[in-house]
C-alpha cells in the first residue's frame, strides 16, 4: 500500500472511530421512547438497557482491565477486547494511537488546526525530549498503586479522562447555553424568531439530554480538559508524548513490533520533512535512532519524503528495537509514587471505615474498598443516570475515592425500579441487578430520616404529606400519624406527623429531594442502613 493511501486510511480510522466514540457518548441515556412515556417506563418487570455497547471503548482499552485485575483481582467483562489490543501492538505497533484512540485523534486534529508552531520551530519541536519518560512514571505509578489496591487510572486513563471531560463538562455547559440562547429567542416579538426557537427540542435535546443537567466539580473537569487540549499548541500531541498512561504501555509492547521503519540514509537530503510531521517525537529522520515507543504510527514521514528514503516494512526475525527511554528516575519515582499513594489515602480514614454518611453508591455498587478497585472515575453511570442524581465526589470519600460516584438528593433520586449504572460500569464497580431484585431483596443504599425542627407538621404545626405521597415502596416507608396538638393561639390543631420505618426504606432520596422545605431539606438521607456494608447500619436497640 503506498504511503498516501496509507495515511487516509488513517484519517479514515480515526474519524470513524471518534465518530463511533461520540455516538456511544450521546446514546448513554434514558432511550427516547422511554424518556416520552417517562411514567410508565420503571413500572414494567423488564429490566430497561441501552441498545448500544457504550462501554465497547473501556473494553478496548488494555489499562482499564490491567489495572483492574492488578487491584482487584477480577477480568472485566470484555477483557478479551483490551488483549487483543496488547497483541495488535506487539504486531503491528502503537496502531491503537494513531488509529483509534478517539482522545489521540481528538489531540492530532487539536495539533493540526492552525498550528504555532511552524518551520524549524517545529522541527525542534518534534526532537526527541526527556519529558517523554514522564508517561512511563505516570504508568509505573498507576500499575504500583494498583497493585497496592488502590486503583486510580481512571484520572489519567486517556478514554475515561475523555468520557467525564464531556459527559460532565463539554455537554452540559453547551447544551445549556443552546438551551438559554432559545429560551431567549421565544420571547422575541419577532414571528420567525419565535418560531425557532422550537428547534432547542430537536437539536439540543437528542445529543445533550432532554432536561439540563449540571455536575459538580464540572468546572475543574472542564478547565483540566481544556488545558490537556491548549497543550497541543506547544507540543504536537502533547498528551500522547507525554502523559499518557495507556500510550506508555502500548510502547512498551510495541518494541516488539513486526511492523519496522526502515531507513536509507544514502538517500536522505536532510529535508527535516520527516522530523516536522512527525506526531510522536519518534526520531524518524535516516542517521537517527528510531524510537519505536514513541511511534503512533501516523505514517507522515512516510507520506511527506520526496526521496523515498523512508519505508514501513515487516521483518518477522525475532529481534528488538531500542529499549524504550524510561530513565531509571522515572522507575523509582513511579515505583515510590505508586506505595505512597495508597497509603496517604488511608490517612483520611475513609477506606476501611464508615465515612461521610452523605456518601450514597449507586445501587449495586461492592463493598467500599472493593468499588474503589473497580472504579475507573469515568463518568458513564453520572451521563445515564435519568434524574442527574449520581454526581462525581470531591472530598466526600477521600483522596482515594475522588471523582468517584456518589448520590447526591437534591441534586436528583434514585428512580425505584431503574438499574441503569450498573448496566453500564465498564468494570463491574456497580454490579449489574434486574430491577425485580432491586426491589424485592430490596437493594438499600442508605436510609432516610426526618428531621423534626425543620419539618412542617413537627416544627409549624403546618399541613404537609409530601414525602409520604412521593415514596416509591410498598407498603410505604414514610407513613403518618394524627396526631391532635396546640396551635399558637392554643386552638387545637390535628396534624400528620411523618415517620420512616427504616426496615422498609430503601434510601433512594425522592422524599428528600421532592421536600418542599427549601435550603436544607427537612428529611434527608444518609448512607447508613445500606445493603453493601454489614458495618454501615442503623442500630435498633
Amino acid at each position: 500500500m503506498t504511503a498516501r493511501r496509507l495515511v487516509w486510511l488513517r484519517r479514515s480510522c480515526q474519524a470513524l472511530f471518534l465518530a463511533f466514540f461520540l455516538l456511544l457518548l450521546v446514546e448513554s441515556r434514558l432511550p427516547l421512547d422511554v424518556y416520552q412515556d417517562y411514567s410508565l417506563a420503571f413500572l414494567s418487570d423488564e429490566d430497561l438497557r441501552l441498545w448500544w455497547p457504550v462501554t465497547f471503548f473501556f473494553q478496548l482499552d488494555p489499562l482499564v482491565g490491567l489495572t483492574s485485575l492488578l487491584s482487584a483481582g477480577v477480568l472485566i467483562s470484555g477483557f478479551f477486547w483490551g488483549a487483543a489490543v496488547l497483541v495488535l501492538t506487539l504486531l503491528l505497533g502503537r496502531v491503537f494511537c494513531g488509529f483509534v484512540c478517539p482522545f489521540g485523534s481528538t489531540h492530532h486534529a487539536v495539533s493540526w488546526f492552525k498550528p504555532s508552531l511552524k518551520g524549524d520551530r517545529m522541527v525542534r519541536a518534534n526532537r526527541k525530549s526527556g519529558g517523554q519518560r514522564v508517561k512511563y512514571f505516570l504508568l509505573i505509578l498507576l500499575l504500583a498503586a494498583a497493585v497496592l489496591g488502590l486503583n486510580v487510572a481512571g484520572w489519567l486513563d486517556p478514554i475515561a479522562l475523555l468520557f467525564r471531560s464531556l459527559a460532565l463538562a463539554v455537554l452540559p455547559a453547551v447544551g445549556n447555553g443552546l438551551r438559554a440562547v432559545f429560551e431567549a429567542m421565544a420571547t422575541s416579538d419577532i414571528r420567525i424568531v419565535k418560531l425557532l426557537s422550537y428547534g432547542a427540542e430537536i437539536l439540543v435535546a437528542p445529543v445533550f439530554g432532554y432536561e439540563p443537567k449540571a455536575y459538580q466539580t464540572a468546572w475543574l473537569i472542564g478547565a483540566l480538559f481544556l488545558t490537556i487540549l491548549f497543550l497541543n499548541r506547544i507540543r504536537p500531541r502533547f498528551w500522547c508524548r507525554f502523559l499518557c498512561p495507556l500510550g506508555a504501555l502500548l510502547g512498551l509492547c510495541s518494541r516488539f513490533s513486526l511492523l519496522r521503519l526502515e531507513k536509507y540514509p544514502d538517500k536522505c537530503t536532510q529535508c527535516n520533512l520527516c522530523t516536522r510531521s512527525c506526531q510522536g517525537a519518534a526520531c524518524p529522520q535516516p542517521g537517527e535512532s528510531w524510537q519505536t515507543a514513541e511511534c503512533v504510527t501516523c505514517f507522515n514521514c512516510f507520506d511527506v519524503c520526496p526521496e523515498d528514503a523512508l519505508t514501513f516494512t515487516f521483518r518477522f526475525t525475532p529481534v528488538m528495537t531500542e529499549k524504550p527511554d524510561i530513565g531509571r528516575r522515572a522507575v523509582i519515582g513511579g515505583l515510590l509514587g505508586g506505595v505512597s499513594l495508597p497509603l496517604l489515602g488511608r490517612l483520611d480514614g475513609l477506606v476501611d471505615k464508615t465515612g461521610d454518611p452523605r456518601l450514597i453508591r449507586p445501587p449495586g455498587s461492592l463493598p467500599e474498598s472493593e468499588f474503589l478497585q473497580l472504579c475507573q472515575r469515568c463518568g458513564q453511570c453520572m451521563k445515564v443516570c435519568p434524574t442527574n442524581a449520581i454526581q462525581p465526589t470531591l472530598a466526600e470519600a477521600g483522596m482515594a475515592g475522588f471523582w468517584s460516584p456518589h448520590l447526591v438528593m437534591v441534586q436528583g433520586y434514585c428512580e425505584y425500579t431503574c438499574t441503569l449504572c450498573g448496566s453500564v460500569c465498564p468494570t463491574g464497580a456497580i454490579a449489574r441487578i434486574s430491577a425485580r431484585e432491586k426491589v424485592e431483596r430490596p437493594v438499600k443504599i442508605g436510609s432516610a430520616y426526618v428531621d423534626r425542627g425543620r419539618c412542617l407538621p413537627w416544627s409549624g404545626n403546618a399541613p404537609c404529606i409530601v414525602c409520604q405521597e412521593h415514596c416509591p415502596t410498598s407498603p410505604k416507608a414514610i407513613y403518618l400519624i394524627d396526631e391532635l396538638v396546640s396551635g399558637p393561639e392554643g386552638k387545637k390543631l390535628q396534624v400528620q406527623l411523618p415517620y420512616v420505618d427504616l426496615k422498609r426504606c430503601v434510601g433512594c432520596g425522592i422524599c428528600e429531594n421532592k421536600c418542599p422545605v427549601r435550603g436544607l431539606p427537612a428529611i434527608r438521607t444518609i448512607a447508613a442502613g445500606e445493603s453493601r456494608s454489614m458495618r454501615n447500619q442503623i442500630l435498633l436497640l
